[in-house]
């Protein structure tokens, strides 16, 4: 029984490193031919994501727009962007939401809050983070309803001074063993109304094609100007002789 010789050509380096990096070239194609496909699809899912969340920090009975794209940037005190999302009713900000972010134990700790034109916290919700799971991961809101103790909340009930957790002898829990992350979300919220406080007025500015306040119209005689009186016609009566 013979057997067939191997080319003498595949035990060289030359051809051995020629054949990986072809592997490796075809492999790298496919991944970003797969990229490519799915780049669409997993940024929409993203977008519906942040809707959904923007919608539990917005309610829908306060406006009458799609806050998702009216969108007003920011300049910052320190010069950073801020996109924020304006809700309106009848073209007035009824509220806004945007991103803050606190420095938890794991990472930082990406959070969106929602705030109404009279500076009472309408929402919070953490978009992302890496705390510990069964830990510091109780700032979910499908996971503890901790997050919601945020709600309702204002620099007027709670001084900002006060904003802390009761380790550090402000109101807010702290999670067993997790005392850092609840921390960096309640000092990342109180941050976020003093930002709110300082560009207030520039975060509550109508649109410019927002209708204006009715006025009061004064009653005026000449309102409804009634038709000028005319003279009966004269009538010809009969002549009378003595």
């Amino acid at each position: 029984m013979t057997t067939l010789a191997q080319p003498t050509y595949r035990k060289r380096v030359g051809y051995q490193a020629t054949l990986l990096g072809g592997i490796a070239l075809l492999a790298s194609a496919v991944l970003v031919i797969a990229d490519l496909q799915t780049r669409d699809t997993i940024a929409e899912r993203r977008a519906e994501d942040f809707r959904r969340t923007l919608e539990q920090v917005l309610p829908a009975q306060m406006h009458d727009n799609r806050p998702q794209e009216d969108i007003h940037t920011l300049r910052t005190d320190d010069g950073r962007s801020l996109e924020v999302y304006r809700a309106r009713q009848e073209g007035r900000v009824s509220g806004v939401a945007f991103r803050v972010q606190g420095r938890g134990y794991a990472g930082p700790i990406h959070i969106l809050m929602g705030v109404d034109a009279a500076g009472e916290v309408l929402g919070v919700r953490v978009l992302q983070h890496k705390e510990t799971p069964g830990l510091g991961d109780k700032i979910e809101v499908n996971r503890d309803p901790w997050i919601l103790s945020f709600d309702g909340l204002s620099f007027s009930a709670l001084p900002a001074p006060r904003w802390a957790v009761q380790k550090d002898g402000g109101p807010f829990d702290q999670f067993t063993g997790a005392t850092i992350t609840p921390r960096a979300v309640v000092n990342a919220v109180r941050d976020g109304l003093t930002l709110f406080h300082a560009h207030q007025s520039e975060l509550l500015q109508r649109a410019p094609d927002a209708p204006d306040e009715p006025m009061p119209t004064a009653i005026q005689d000449s309102a409804s100007p009634e038709p000028p009186m005319t003279s009966p016609p004269a009538r010809n009566l009969p002549e009378i002789h003595p």
